[in-house]
């Protein structure tokens, strides 16, 4: 496979990879409040979304640690675009007696 294609794709395999993990964790931080088992959700997502994106760096790097360079490139890439649109907290309102 020619390099520019091999770099595109890793990088993209990085980028699905980060929109899985920080997918995950949007999600799970918004399901927090309304779960009976906070604990249990988050340290399942947590390791949950470890697994799944150290197994896809494994994949992708194929033992060359250039190729794992490029692919964390795009996990960070991910990172980079999903934050704008995450909503930051929410301003809390003080009460004026």
């Amino acid at each position: 496979m020619p390099a520019p294609v091999q770099f595109v794709l890793l990088v993209l395999a990085g980028l699905a990879l980060g929109i899985l993990f920080y997918g995950g964790l949007w999600l799970t931080v918004r399901a927090l409040p309304a779960s009976r088992h906070p604990t249990a959700l988050m340290i399942g997502s947590y390791w949950g979304r470890t697994a799944v994106t150290i197994a896809g760096l494994l994949w992708a790097m194929d033992g060359s640690w250039q190729r794992a360079v490029v692919s964390m490139g795009g996990f960070l890439l991910a990172r980079v675009i999903l934050s704008p649109w995450v909503p930051g907290p929410k301003p809390v309102r003080k009460r004026v007696v």
